[in-house]
């Protein structure tokens, strides 16, 4: 079993830490009036996941007090129950659960390469939540090997008096409001950030933005749902232009210090900069941070409540961010199985994916078996009369048997030139807009 270590810190004043190795005792999630509990501020936590394939050790860096707090303030807990990384706050008094979130990130993906087969690395992570008004727990778990429960990787307390807590921390650049749906306490903000445009190339970036954000809503089930959503821009300029390319020799001095070669993986483009990111969006409020790479290379990467990155002047990148959306937005999984990839074993066979668009059948009813009409077979063969159909397709989670997908075509699959969110994937975006429109 994966060993857990969590650090002892104690350098913080008014800062208590706990462990526990057990997985975290299950509350039944009960309702969380917002005012109770917090103030109109962000509370974010930056810590340091480091490890390997078989141990995982978390230190924390920093307490930061940030602007607005943009995210649900009715639906405060992972009910989705989405991602593989969760952070949760109880108050401190009572143990009530009044915030919890669910996440991927980069580690929970190194951790299955072959790379952490050899060597330990470290990853900077921030967790943001709604700033608490008294002492709170803030625990960090990851989902254990069953994929039901979630095993507590760090616990801390933190009092939002401590003096240690960090204000003023924001990267300043200047930033657009571009789409004003209304107030960001009942809208989704997406901030899109500049990476690799010099102070020059401005117009540019906001042309992109435009050109980007234009083709996603111009797709079911943004198209729809443009009145849910507010759109930020910030022009994070940087010394040079571009992206780093380790395979090519390349190097750019950029704000955020992105690059392609991610694990090996020449197209997959990702910063492990955290920090310089939350810092430039901290501009604004946001709930869902867009990374631009002003580059021509094929590429991109995204994350499931962290944040997406694509490049724009690609003939594919349009199709490339709204794919990497469909992760950092909706938790929705690749569907491809032929492509080479950098993860081994990513999905377990006798575990059902939480993504909401894959299933090996181990509990295909807790999927989209409810969507599938009684005329079509279940697997659907790949035939000419069930092309088209919703169904059950083997190969998907980058294998091309024991995991299957909704249909044959959807741009979780594949990046053809006009393709879209198959229903399901539609249907696994519908619930986080409500989700974060507190309906």
């Amino acid at each position: 079993m994966t060993k857990l270590i969590s650090t002892i810190l104690s350098s913080l004043v008014l800062l208590a830490f706990s462990f526990s190795g057990k997985t975290q005792t299950k509350q039944t999630p009960q309702s969380v009036n917002f005012d109770d509990y917090f103030i109109n501020k962000t509370l974010r936590v930056d810590y340091t996941i480091a490890g390997n394939s078989d141990t995982r050790f978390v230190s924390l860096e920093q307490l930061v007090e940030e602007g607005t707090w943009s995210g649900p303030r009715k639906n405060s807990l992972n009910a989705l129950k989405y991602g593989l990384m969760q952070y949760k706050l109880y108050d401190s008094v009572s143990n009530k659960l009044i915030y919890s979130k669910g996440f991927n990130n980069l580690f929970v993906e190194w951790e299955t390469s072959d790379e952490a087969k050899k060597i330990n690395r470290s990853f900077y992570e921030v967790a943001t939540c709604p700033f608490p008004k008294k002492t709170v727990k803030f625990v960090l778990q990851r989902r254990d090997k069953s994929n039901d429960t979630f095993e507590d990787l760090m616990s801390i307390y933190v009092n939002p008096t401590d003096y240690f807590i960090k204000k003023n921390t924001t990267l300043k650049f200047p930033f657009k409001k571009v789409v004003d749906a209304g107030s960001s306490t009942e809208k989704v903000d997406i901030v899109y950030l500049a990476e690799g445009y010099t102070a020059e190339q401005m117009d540019k970036f906001h042309k992109d933005v435009k050109r980007m954000n234009d083709y996603l809503f111009e797709r079911a089930p943004f198209k729809s749902q443009k009145s849910a959503f507010n759109i930020w821009a910030v022009a994070s300029a940087s010394q040079e232009q571009g992206t780093d390319i380790p395979g090519d020799h390349i190097w750019a001095n950029t704000i955020m210090n992105s690059n392609f070669y991610t694990f090996n993986s020449a197209r997959y483009l990702t910063t492990f900069d955290q920090k310089s990111m939350r810092d430039i969006a901290a501009n604004v409020p946001y709930d869902h941070i867009v990374v631009l790479v002003n580059h021509e290379r094929y590429g991109g990467g995204g994350f499931f409540n962290y944040y997406s990155i694509t490049t724009v002047d690609n003939i594919k990148s349009k199709e490339v961010f709204v794919h990497e959306f469909g992760h950092s937005f909706g938790g929705l999984a690749d569907e491809y199985f032929s492509s080479s990839v950098a993860v081994n074993d990513f999905y377990p066979a006798a575990v059902e994916p939480w993504e909401p668009n894959i299933t090996n059948m181990v509990n295909f009813d807790s999927k989209w078996k409810h969507m599938i009409t009684k005329e079509i077979p279940v697997p659907t063969p790949l035939t000419n009369k069930y092309k088209e159909a919703l169904g059950a397709f083997e190969g998907a989670g980058y294998t091309a048997t024991g995991m299957w997908r909704p249909m044959d075509h959807c741009i979780m699959r594949s990046l053809h030139i006009k393709q879209t969110y198959c229903p399901v994937c539609q249907e696994g975006m519908k619930k986080v807009m409500l989700y974060y429109t507190d309906k």
